[in-house]
């Protein structure tokens, strides 16, 4: 399937078969796909603890639920919890002296460019270290690693949600995690129950109305034969509402017992 098709039919998927277990091997892929995502001075920040709800302690369990969409946590088959370690920025001078040893860093040869990093840039960095662990830059390159891994867990017929949490220190704590860590998202996994279509294609702000081009006053201009393309490619779908969607949403209801309010 060619990437822009599989951009369009990813959705976020909160309707998950509770009963079917992942396998261990596709959640490999999904972590194989995030650990070579591109991180900026190669430091890798990303981390995953993973969660199998059938084989997780009640205190594991407990730990990570959410107040927003629990139940989508309770149903889950896995639940991968993302989070950033700033301590891989300590480790930055040699993450950046590997780089320039395979020539991915400077040019010239090994030994010019070994001096250039010793005496310019790890200086530049050393100063910075301490900022460079604030939440900024890091939080993008582990977000690559993330969609990366949800592309994969599509590739492998798996359905995905990110939820975010205010109570991120609280998980971390209860899991363990050191202190210099923070949670990014939790992240739902499980096989689709719901159709991929998910009602449709969501709605998005107007194209022109988020992209520039040259001057913050003249938007991007969007080319019809591109979209007529895109949607051609599949990479562009039937928008949100589909015909069928209340109906859908009825039976997942019951199917999985959801009862409160109507915000499932």
């Amino acid at each position: 399937m060619e990437l822009r098709e599989v951009l369009g039919r990813r959705r976020s998927i909160r309707f998950v078969r509770p009963y079917k277990p992942v396998e261990k091997e596709k959640i490999q892929m999904m972590l194989e796909a995030a650990r070579i995502a591109s991180h900026w001075g190669n430091v890798q920040s990303l981390r995953a603890l993973v969660v199998f709800r059938d084989s997780a302690s009640k205190e594991t369990l407990d730990a990570i639920q959410a107040p927003v969409a629990g139940w989508q946590i309770r149903l889950a088959p896995v639940i991968i919890v993302w989070y950033i370690d700033t301590a891989s920025v300590d480790g930055q001078a040699d993450r950046l002296r590997q780089l320039v040893e395979i020539g991915a860093l400077g040019f010239g040869g090994k030994e010019k460019r070994h001096e250039a990093l010793e005496k310019q840039l790890l200086p530049i960095f050393e100063g910075i270290r301490e900022h460079l662990k604030l939440p900024g830059l890091s939080e993008v390159d582990c977000g690559q690693g993330i969609a990366q891994a949800t592309l994969m867990a599509f590739e492998l017929g798996l359905g995905t949600c990110c939820l975010g949490t205010p109570n991120g220190e609280q998980i971390r704590q209860a899991l363990g995690l050191p202190d210099s860590c923070r949670i990014l998202v939790l992240q739902t996994v499980g096989y689709p129950l719901e159709h991929w279509e998910a009602g449709g294609q969501r709605p998005r702000l107007p194209f022109e109305q988020i992209f520039q081009m040259n001057t913050y006053a003249t938007p991007f201009p969007r080319d019809g034969a591109v979209v007529e393309q895109l949607h051609a490619d599949g990479m562009l779908t039937a928008p949100a509402p589909l015909p069928e969607r209340e109906a859908e949403l009825e039976f997942l209801k019951k199917a999985l017992d959801l009862k409160g309010s109507g915000l499932i």
